[in-house]
């Protein structure tokens, strides 16, 4: 398929949806477009992703990247509606951090983290920009679902090298960029957008709106290395577990029992 397309299939979550339109990179105006999308009607359009879960099919119960987090102090890139904070302040995390860039989504964390008895520190900003997080101070920095969103891949994984002490570990997840390649079609796997186009686009999901692009899977690793992490373990594989518990027959089911359509990856800063 032409890379100059103006129009291509585009896939978010479980499926095919609308027609991406390709759109000029422009962080500010790509910032506004996402925060509307999620101040409004983000969680219903898309759903949540969070902790235990990394993605569709991959757990933290199964994976266990974090280990033990008694004690320990995390930020939460792209926070959401706090059930990750959640999670990991269940398990005893001495501090809880969040940052977002919808209000409605820190409103939300904040909401919902005070029903359950835990506190945190959040924060309304751009992942890319400078926001007043304090440096070379947490053990964890974990980004569920949210990586993608960024417009500076490379500068926002320097920033959140700049937030962890040394040694301290970065967990995140994403979209599989094989995933937002390929489509089920009459049980026949069909790539409709080619793996290397890294344009921007934008989607219209009934009247909202908003604004990705989708990298290949080199480009996080190079970025990883670029600010100073080394990657200790990648998943990209469904667990069958997951899957079977769920009997689920859906086309997106058997997508994924095909090849990767999340990605996590645990890097440590050197």
């Amino acid at each position: 398929m032409d890379k100059n397309s103006d129009y291509r299939t585009n896939i978010i979550g479980a499926g095919e949806v609308g027609s991406a339109i390709s759109v000029d990179m422009d962080k500010n105006s790509i910032h506004k477009t996402n925060s509307i999308f999620w101040d409004t009607k983000g969680n219903e359009v898309l759903g949540a992703t969070a902790l235990p879960l990394y993605g569709a099919f991959v757990s933290e119960e199964k994976c266990h990247l974090f280990g033990d987090v008694s004690g320990k102090k995390i930020l939460e890139i792209g926070c959401g509606s706090g059930q990750s904070l959640q999670y990991l302040g269940d398990r005893k995390a001495s501090e809880l951090w969040g940052m977002d860039l919808s209000e409605k989504q820190i409103e939300k964390t904040k909401h919902h983290l005070t029903s359950c008895g835990l506190s945190a520190t959040l924060i309304c900003s751009p992942m890319e920009e400078e926001c007043g997080i304090p440096e070379d101070y947490f053990d964890f920095v974990c980004s569920i679902y949210a990586i993608g969103w960024t417009t500076d891949l490379e500068g926002t994984f320097c920033r959140i090298a700049s937030y962890l002490k040394k040694d301290g570990v970065f967990i995140f997840s994403w979209s599989h960029p094989i995933h937002k390649c390929v489509v089920a079609e009459n049980n026949i796997l069909a790539f409709k957008k080619c793996y290397f186009d890294e344009s921007w686009y934008s989607v219209s999901l009934d009247e909202d709106t908003l604004t990705l692009s989708d990298r290949k899977l080199s480009t996080y690793v190079n970025a990883l290395s670029k600010a100073g992490f080394v990657i200790e373990q990648m998943i990209e594989q469904s667990d069958d577990e997951i899957m079977q518990s769920r009997d689920d027959n859906s086309d997106f089911a058997k997508k994924a029992k095909m090849l990767p359509v999340t990605f996590v990856i645990k890097a440590r800063k050197l």
